[in-house]
Order: C-alpha cells, then structure tokens, then sequence
C-alpha cells in the first residue's frame, strides 16, 4: 500500500482537529459539544473532510458511544445540507424511517403505513438501500407490492398529495449520507450515521417514529429529540428493528407528547408465535384482501397495533383502547382491492 505523501507546508487538515479530540486516550478524549458535532458533520457533507479521516471519524464514535448533543448536531446539519442542496420536502404528518429491513417475520408495517395513509394520515417513510444479506428491505417490498418509488422529492411531494403515503430513498434525499451509511461494507461494523438516519425528521413532521435494534439507544434518541425539540415522538424495540409493534409481547413505548416525556406499557394481545424465518410479501397481499391464514393471524394483530401506536403517538386517542378502536375500525373498512 502506498501511503499519501506529506504535504510539503506541513499545514494541518482543518478536520483533524475533530478527529484528534474523540481519539485521544482514554483521559485526554471528550465529547464533541453539539456545535463541534453540527460542524464537523457539515464538513463530512460538504466534502471537506478526507475518506481516511471520515472512517477514523465514525469509528472513534462508534468505541466512544455518540451523547444526545452529538447525535441533536448531526440531524441538524444534515436539515441544514437538505435546505440548502434540495428542493423543499414536502409537509407531512407522520415521519416513518425504515432502514432496517426485515429477516424473521414478514414486513407487516408496511399495510400499518398503508392503512393509515388510506385514512389521509401524511407519511413521510424514508429509507437505504439494502445493506445486510438476508434481509427484505421496504423499497423492495412496496415495488412487490405495487406500490410506486419516488425517484425524485417533487415526485414524492405528488405522491404524498395523491396518496397521502410516499417513499424516498436516502440516495435521492442525501446521496452523502447514503455514501456512509453504505461504509458499512468496507468497516464492517455499524456507525452513527445508522441512528442519525432514524432520527433526522428530515420533513419536520410533528409526529416522528423511531425504533431501535438495542434498548440502549432509546436513552440516546429520546435525548436528542428533546435536544431538537421533537413535539411527538414514540420509541420502541420494533420488530426487527422496524417500526412494527409485536403482538405476541408486551412493549414499552418510550416518548415525546409535546416535549414531556412519556413512557407506556402496551400489552400483548396474543401468544407468543414462532416467527416464519423467511420475509415476504405474499403474506401480506393475502391478508389485506381478506386471507387470514395462521401468518395473516400473526400479521392482522401486528398491523392494527402499529396502527393504534402511530394514533397514540399523533394524540389522535386519548388511550390506548381507543386507539385500537380506531385502527380496527381502518382495517374494516379498507380497500381490499388497493394491493
């Protein structure tokens, strides 16, 4: 391998700074503050920082562990690269990350997302590309079930007009940080930018959902948000990561109902299942037209409870109860002909 020759000034890269402070030893490193995060990551956007540098950068986060001030600086300047680089994103009601993709249990979130927008609820689901093998990611399950792709933000501003539902992957709205949520599989680990992409609210919608793989980083999210003063949001260990209420467990949601945490216990409301091991959108096609089969019994519970969680969260429901009430009341009455 041959290295990069030294710069003949011998004048240090302006990033370095950044890089030294997380990277010191033990004693010496610190916390960025949130405004050296928000600058440092608009470096990273901007192409100001080297590829040697930016992979020593999320490394020496990820050993470090990221602080809700680091995490509120990142979102930030990635809203800011979106306002300056992009057309405006369109308004919505309910933001939906989906970047982690679905391995034992089919993709049921998707018809709770469905269901809602049929029921003129404005989602705004973003998401990557698929990164890990094995694994059923939403763009691939929407186009198997029909249900278009924006391939530009004017196309998903339609969409979301026409369907109030759209889904824009992170390679339109941010190829940057596409690029390094993508830098995966040359680091071989996960890095910040895989809780940043969840946490970005990149439309402002007022009601933010976020799921996470550990329960560990909820702590961190809901900092963040309360750093970036999210006025609804829900967090909780979604199915797999996704944003999909188990029904065969109880749940803790933890949140955000007008900068006030919250914290709520959602019961199960059947038995704990044996998950099928192999995603897939047939199930679903199956159960919205009306096929409960023993996945479509699974399935019906998982979408109606999501469902209820996003009504909650939106303050659509007073309780509980009433917002399963709600959602099976959607499911009634949808449209079984729509997948």
């Amino acid at each position: 391998m041959t290295l990069p020759a030294t710069p003949a000034n011998h004048i240090e890269h302006p990033f370095a700074e950044f890089v030294r402070t997380i990277g010191r030893g033990k004693r010496s490193r610190r916390d960025f503050t949130y405004e050296e995060a928000k600058q440092s990551f608009e470096m990273i956007l901007d192409g100001h920082a080297t590829e040697a540098q930016v992979g020593a950068y999320l490394m020496l986060l990820r050993v470090k562990e990221e602080t809700p001030e680091e995490l509120a600086g990142f979102v930030e300047a990635c809203r800011g690269w979106l306002a300056q680089h992009q057309p405006p994103l369109p308004t919505a009601d309910i933001d939906w990350p989906s970047y982690a993709g679905k391995k034992k249990h089919h993709p049921w979130y998707l018809l709770s997302a469905l269901l809602l927008a049929d029921n003129q609820h404005r989602i705004f689901m973003h998401g990557g590309a698929a990164h890990t093998h094995g694994r059923l990611y939403s763009d691939q399950a929407l186009a198997q079930l029909g249900i278009p792709i924006a391939s530009s933000i004017e196309q998903a501003a339609t969409q979301l007009d026409q369907n109030a539902f759209c889904y824009l992957g992170l390679d339109i709205m941010c190829p940057q940080l596409d690029d390094l949520l993508s830098m995966r599989y040359q680091l071989g680990l996960r890095s910040p930018v895989n809780t940043l992409t969840r946490c970005m609210n990149p439309t402002g919608a007022p009601v933010s959902l976020q799921s996470v793989f550990h329960p560990a980083y909820i702590t961190l999210q809901r900092g963040a948000a309360e750093i970036l003063q999210e006025q609804r949001l829900t967090l909780f260990k979604g199915e797999g990561g996704e944003i999909e209420l188990r029904p065969d467990a109880d749940t803790k949601l933890f949140g955000l109902q007008k900068e006030k945490r919250s914290e709520v216990r959602w019961p199960a409301s059947m038995a704990r299942q044996t998950p099928p091991g192999d995603a897939s959108v047939e199930p679903l096609k199956a159960l919205w037209r009306g096929d409960e089969n023993d996945a479509g019994r699974y399935g019906k519970h998982a979408v109606i409870g999501t469902a209820a969680v996003v009504l909650f969260t939106a303050g659509l429901a007073d309780d509980q109860a009433v917002a399963m009430d709600i959602a099976e009341e959607y499911w009634r009455k949808r449209n079984k002909d729509r997948i």
